[in-house]
């Protein structure tokens, strides 16, 4: 059986690494050690990779949910003879509750089998595969684990079903009657450390792991618009943050594609800097600004002192650097889509919007970088005086365009941003001859994108400077307040760009995009919203958050045909989106009410009005 589609899947998670199980019970992703480590079960990109399943014999259906606040998944198998459910769960430090969830988690994945009525005969399919399918370790069963110990991995796994082990895997049935319980913990343990693999029983697993999430949501009330949608979100976004470093991951895979059977197959198991601004955003307006503050302390540690090469625009989850790109040639990809990389060489790019993306947060989070540090002080200025130099140049954009550099339009708009926000800063990072320098130069930056970046005949700002090519991207000027979104251009900019690229409702990059690409489709209803169009945000919003799966998850595209999800899985980017748009759509309908009517929105709680 092959692993299904990248939407059947649900999302894991422990602070350290992303589990995906899919809908017929299969864990077809696992990298225990960390997010971008080599995997235990990769059957998502290669049957051949490893899984381990637990399901039904023969026919049945299923419904699935995470239980209440958490990121545990329960999966209910009905077939003809009886229904049973599998609640499976990352094991998070016992006791660890609310900001410090995840960050010394055990490495242990705990399922728990329940017969729900009749009785239901279920296989046990357990096939370990390490160095992303290169390793078969040997299984040996003593005293009721079942150990393999291959390369740097040890995998303990302790199965109350009787399991036979075989060439690689070990396997077993059992019929599950209405009040029968199973129980199975799979703990991990780098070869060469002290400690053995952790086996708490599963339910405490699942105990915890419940404790866990469930403290962290009570921290955060949201209460703007789509609440339930935003929570959702904002759990994703905390899945995704490797809370040692609290740096969010753009997503939890490798090599899902942008199209079926394409090449566009990029690893996004690291730490964009781009994302890591709307992260900000994102987490403060859902009442997460305790987890926006490590964000920033992470990357201003990550960057250290800027000199004159292009600023980095993403790193590993600890700060690394290289992140060179190779090819596991061994295995065939997601539905035969090659190549399957690990790596990312986009970190080796000149991205000129990050400027603005950095000194964008940080306005953002003004009130608690003070007093400033030196540290913060000198990057701050840092970026700015690169801004001062680099709006001029090319560069590979924010869709990270492997071919040519070239002037685009949203990397010139993320100079001005980091530009005006050092204005804003003034004498906290600069003198006044450097104020006035950067006054100048945003200026410019502005007639720039003003003259060259506006095409006449396609009544639309485009992609790059005195191109004829649309780009979704362009609709962040409204968003970082480059122009108001009820500008007479503006206004055009965004009918043009929902004709030509939008289908649906969902939008792709540009013309020759094969799919939606979902943050931009939450853009286009974040722009509506800000024009005053509140009514067709609503309708847009309603409709992008019906394309999620069943578990409230997206990945980066969807097919404007057949709305099936595609790349990495699950995106924080997508998430992002979402979080933001509600945020704006919220802010909207407040200043469309009578002025004696308003309820202001405090800052953290659902208003963007903190982020310019």
């Amino acid at each position: 059986m092959e692993s299904g589609r990248i939407s059947d899947h649900g999302f894991l998670a422990d602070g350290r690494s992303a589990v995906l199980v899919d809908r017929h019970g299969s864990v077809n992703w696992w990298c225990p050690a960390r997010f971008d480590n080599p995997s235990i079960f990769g059957r998502l990109l290669d049957d051949r990779a490893g899984h381990w399943s637990i399901r039904p014999e023969g026919d049945f259906t299923t419904e699935r949910s995470y239980l209440e606040d958490t990121l545990v998944l329960r999966t209910v198998f009905t077939c003809a003879r009886g229904s049973v459910a599998v609640t499976d769960a990352l094991a998070l430090e016992p006791g660890a509750r609310g900001h410090d969830i995840g960050r010394r988690s055990p490495g242990v994945l705990g399922r728990v089998v329940e017969g729900l009525s009749g009785e239901v005969p279920i296989r046990v399919e357990y096939r370990p595969r390490f160095a992303y399918g290169l390793v078969t370790a040997y299984l040996v069963e003593t005293g009721g684990v079942i150990e393999a110990n291959a390369g740097a991995c040890r995998l303990s796994l302790r199965s109350e079903v009787p399991l036979a082990c075989g060439d690689g895997d070990a396997t077993g049935r059992v019929t599950v009657r209405a009040g029968d319980t199973y129980r199975f913990t799979l703990g991990f343990a780098h070869a060469y450390e002290d400690r053995e693999p952790a086996l708490p029983d599963a339910d405490q697993v699942v105990a915890d792991a419940v404790a866990g999430w469930r403290s962290w949501a009570n921290l955060h009330d949201y209460r703007g618009r789509y609440r339930e949608q935003v929570r959702r979100s904002a759990m994703v976004v905390q899945g995704m943050t490797y809370q040692p470093s609290g740096a969010v991951v753009a997503a939890a895979t490798t090599s899902l594609p942008e199209l079926l059977g394409g090449d566009r197959n990029y690893d996004y198991r690291f730490v964009w800097v781009r994302d890591f601004s709307l992260t900000l955003q994102a987490l403060w307006l859902a009442a997460c600004p305790d987890e926006a503050n490590r964000q920033f302390t992470w990357v201003s540690r990550a960057m250290g002192r800027i000199g004159d090469a292009p600023v980095p625009i993403m790193y590993g989850v600890e700060g690394e650097r290289d992140l060179t790109e190779h090819a596991l040639e061994h295995l065939a990809g997601y539905a035969g889509s090659r190549p399957v990389l690990v790596g990312n060489d986009a970190w080796k790019q000149r991205q000129n919007d990050v400027l603005g993306e950095i000194l964008d947060a940080a306005w953002l989070m003004r009130h608690y970088l003070d007093p400033m540090t030196p540290d913060v002080r000198h990057l701050l200025h840092a970026l700015a005086e690169k801004a001062v130099l680099d709006w001029r140049r090319p560069d590979a954009g924010m869709w990270e365009a492997r071919d040519v550099e070239r002037h685009y339009v949203s990397s010139k708009v993320q100079c001005w941003t980091a530009l005006d926000r050092a204005v804003r800063f003034g004498p906290r990072i600069g003198d006044q001859a450097e104020i006035a320098r950067w006054a100048k130069a945003r200026d410019e930056v502005r007639a720039a994108v003003l003259s060259r970046g506006w095409n006449e005949r396609l009544g639309a700002y485009t992609g790059a400077f005195d191109s004829d090519q649309l780009d979704a991207s362009v609709l962040q000027m409204p968003l970082v307040g480059f122009l108001p979104a009820d500008d007479p251009r503006m206004r055009s900019t965004i009918r043009v760009v929902e004709r030509e690229l939008s289908h649906d409702g969902l939008l792709r990059r540009w013309d020759e995009d094969p799919a939606g690409f979902v943050i931009c489709s939450f853009w286009l209803a974040a722009c509506l919203a800000e024009a005053g169009e509140l009514d067709r945000a609503d309708q847009l919003f309603e409709q992008l958050a019906a394309r999620s799966n069943d578990l409230g998850l997206y990945a980066e595209q969807i097919d404007q045909a057949t709305g099936e999800q595609l790349g990495n899985f699950p995106q924080a980017f997508s998430h992002i989106g979402l979080i933001t748009t509600a945020g704006r759509i919220t802010d909207a309908a407040e200043r469309m009410r009578p002025a004696g009517d308003r309820q202001p929105v405090p800052v953290g709680t659902g208003s963007t009005e903190g982020a310019r």
